[in-house]
C-alpha cells in the first residue's frame, strides 16, 4: 500500500526537481543519487574520546591493562587504511604470518597492502597466480602446516572458483581429523557489496552462500574501528574467517582509530541505535542507508511528509549491525525481537526464532531478483526510501 503510495508520487517529485529557484522547496538530487552521504553518519566515531570507548574494545597490549584508555592515541584513518593497519600490527607480531593473493605486493587494487611488502620483505608478502582456487587451496595447505595464513580474494565476486575449497575442505578440516588438525590460521579478505558502478562482476555480495557451512565464520564491518578490530579478531581466531570488506566504504568511512593492538568480539551484533517499536537488522554498507531511513521517518522532508503518519514519526526502530553473519548472534537478535515484536532485515534473511512473538510479518528489503545493471545499479541496491517504506507498512501491520 505504502509501495504504492511513494510509486505515485515520482512523477510529483520529477515536476518539483524542474521548478525554478524562487519556488522551489527542495533541492535537486546529486548525480550521485538520492541518499546521504556515509560521511555524514553520526555512527562513525570522530572523536579520540569516543574511539577509545568503542563498546567491546579489548586492548591486546602484552605490558599494559587491557581496561586502560588513558595514554592511548587514535589517528583518522578510512577503512582501507584501518585493513593495512591491522595487517601490519599481525605481521609485525607473529612472524608466521603471511599475506598473499593477486596484485597485493603492489598495494592491491584498493591499496589496502601498500608498502608492506617493502616493510616485511617479499616472502611473507607476495603476490599469486590468477586463481582463486589455488588461493584459498595454499592457504590452507599453509595454515595447515602451523602459518597464518591471510589471503585475498580481490573481488567477492570471483571467490565462486574457491567456494569448494573453503565449503568443502576448510569448514571441514578440523571436525573430519578429529580435532586433531585444524587451520584456523586461516583467513580470507575480499572486498563485497556494491560500489555504485560495480555492475554484474564487482558489486554482488555473496555471503549468504556461505550460510550453510558449519566451520566457517563471515565477518562484514561498517567503519574503520570495526574493521580493525574484526580482522584481527578474525586473524587470531581457532576457526577459518571470511573477512568481506564493503568497498564503497574503503574512502568514505573516515573515523578516528586507536593505533594500538586491539579487538573486537566476532559472533556478537551490535545495538547502534535503541528501541522499542521494531527491530531493524543489517550489516554493512545498508547501516547508512537504514540510518537515513530513520531520520526521514522521524523528520520527513515535505515532500514525504504526506506520506508519513505522524503517528508512526514518534517510532523507536532498534538497529542492529549484525558484524559476524555466521555464526550470527542469536541472542542479541531474538531479545531485541522479543521486545519490539516486529522485525525489518535489510539484504538477507536470518531466521525464524522468536516467530511467535511477532506482531508482524517479517520483512525483508533487498536488492532485486536481477544482476546488477551496470549504470542501473543504485536502482537494484535498497535504499533509505525503500527500507522507510518496509518500515512503515511494519510498524503499520
Amino acid at each position: 500500500m505504502l509501495a504504492r503510495r511513494l510509486r505515485s508520487t515520482l512523477p510529483l517529485f520529477s515536476r518539483r526537481w524542474q521548478t525554478t529557484a524562487s519556488n522551489s522547496v527542495v533541492e535537486p538530487p546529486s548525480a550521485g543519487g538520492h541518499s546521504s552521504s556515509v560521511a555524514s553518519s553520526q555512527l562513525f566515531r570522530v572523536t579520540r574520546e569516543s574511539a577509545l570507548r568503542t563498546p567491546g574494545i579489548s586492548w591486546q597490549d602484552e605490558e599494559s591493562d587491557h581496561n586502560i584508555v588513558g595514554g592511548r592515541e587514535t589517528r583518522k584513518m578510512n577503512l582501507y587504511q584501518a585493513v593495512r593497519d591491522a595487517l601490519s600490527i599481525a605481521l609485525s607480531k607473529d612472524d608466521s604470518a603471511v599475506i598473499f593473493g593477486e596484485d597485493i605486493a603492489f598495494g592491491g587494487v584498493f591499496r589496502c597492502t601498500m608498502g608492506l611488502a617493502e616493510e616485511f620483505g617479499r616472502e611473507r608478502v607476495f603476490n599469486t597466480p590468477l586463481t582463486e582456487q589455488g588461493i584459498a587451496g595454499f592457504g590452507i595447505g599453509l595454515a595447515s602446516m602451523g602459518h597464518t595464513a591471510i589471503a585475498e580474494i580481490q573481488f567477492s565476486d570471483y571467490i565462486f572458483p574457491a567456494f569448494d575449497q573453503l565449503v568443502n575442505e576448510a569448514a571441514k578440516f578440523r571436525y573430519r581429523s578429529g580435532g586433531h588438525f585444524s587451520i584456523g590460521g586461516l583467513t580470507v579478505r575480499t572486498p563485497t557489496m556494491a560500489v555504485g558502478h560495480g555492475g554484474l562482476y564487482h558489486s554482488q555480495s555473496p555471503e549468504g552462500f556461505f550460510m550453510g557451512a558449519s566451520g566457517l565464520k563471515v565477518v562484514i564491518p561498517r567503519s574503520p574501528i570495526q574493521c580493525k578490530g574484526l580482522l584481527l579478531s578474525a586473524i587470531r581466531d581457532p576457526n577459518p574467517v571470511i573477512f568481506m570488506e564493503p568497498k564503497v566504504l574503503y574512502r568514505s568511512a573516515v573515523e578516528q582509530v586507536p593505533i594500538d593492538d586491539f579487538a573486537l568480539p566476532l559472533s556478537r551484533a551490535e545495538i547502534l541505535i535503541p528501541g522499542s517499536d521494531l527491530t531493524l537488522l543489517t550489516w554493512g554498507t545498508p547501516i547508512y542507508h537504514c540510518e537515513s531511513a530513520l531520520r526521514l521517518l522521524n523528520s520527513p522532508p515535505p515532500s514525504l511528509a504526506p506520506l508519513i503518519p505522524s503517528s508512526l514519526r514518534s517510532a523507536k526502530v532498534e538497529l542492529i549491525d549484525l558484524r559476524t553473519i555466521l555464526p550470527w548472534d542469536v541472542e542479541t537478535v531474538v531479545e531485541s525481537v522479543r521486545r519490539t515484536k516486529r522485525l525489518v532485515i535489510v539484504h538477507e534473511a536470518v531466521g525464524k526464532r522468536a516467530f511467535l512473538r511477532l506482531e508482524a510479518p517479517v520483512r525483508r528489503i533487498t536488492g532485486w531478483d536481477v544482476p546488477a545493471g551496470l549504470q542501473f545499479e543504485k536502482f537494484n541496491m535498497p535504499d533509505e526510501v525503500r527500507i522507510l517504506d518496509g518500515i512503515m507498512e511494519t510498524l503499520s501491520y
